[in-house]
């Protein structure tokens, strides 16, 4: 069972469950912002970039558990385990859509 109606946001966290980075161009806009850890991060290659550093320094997986969504937004509880203090932490991660892409990911 899907934890989201939005294809984008599905293939997002089938990417995370990825060893690789993925094709991160497929399911965010070239525009996109995220904003993680009090940092923004604007277009493709830098969210690409943010991606892999995350994924090297702390090994994580992402486990979406609940979700709230809309047409063009998401809100889904996520659990995060890793290498990192206070592992595992449940997170909320907000989504907004757009063209059928992830246009913003801001992780709390």
């Amino acid at each position: 069972m899907s934890i989201t109606q939005h294809p984008a946001i599905e293939a997002y966290f089938a990417s995370e469950a990825d060893t690789g980075i993925g094709a991160l161009d497929v399911v965010f806009t070239h525009d996109a912002t995220v904003l993680d850890e009090g940092k923004t991060i604007v277009g493709i290659d830098a969210i690409t970039a943010w991606r892999q550093a995350a994924k090297a320094k702390y090994q994580y997986t992402a486990e979406p558990l609940d979700s709230q969504e809309s047409e063009s937004r998401a809100v889904i509880k996520v659990r995060l385990s890793g290498n990192f203090p206070g592992s595992p932490v449940v997170v909320t991660y907000t989504f907004s859509v757009r063209d059928g892409k992830i246009d913003s990911l801001e992780i709390r």
